[in-house]
């Protein structure tokens, strides 16, 4: 992920953690659970899950542009020998001007 910039006082982080082990599954820690099972087709029962959502989140430097933003999740799960990431992104895709960024080489996604 590229520089966000929250330094203007828009956009948030926050975050939340699913521990399943022996417990009742949210619907959120079942959907994690089928996505992997059908992108993986693998049998899948999640231990713990931790969700990290940037919402609204302006590139750096938010001094020149604050308006366009990205909301994206990343998603940590285990079973406890098996962990996965879910990146998740906003409908549409990249909103930030990448021709005003620092770097012009935005990625969505990992390398």
């Amino acid at each position: 992920w590229d520089n966000a910039d929250f330094s203007r006082g828009v956009g948030t982080t926050f975050y939340q953690e699913f521990r399943t082990l022996n417990t009742a599954k949210p619907p959120f820690v079942r959907d994690v659970e089928a996505k992997i099972r059908r992108y993986l087709r693998s049998s899948y029962s999640a231990a713990w899950t931790l969700k990290i959502t940037w919402e609204k989140a302006p590139a750096y430097a938010a001094r020149t542009d604050t308006w366009r933003t990205n909301t994206y999740q990343a998603v940590l799960t285990t079973d406890g020998s098996r962990s996965y990431v879910l990146m998740l992104y906003q409908e549409g895709g990249m909103q930030w001007d990448y021709t005003r960024l620092p770097a012009t080489n935005a990625l969505i996604g990992y390398t």
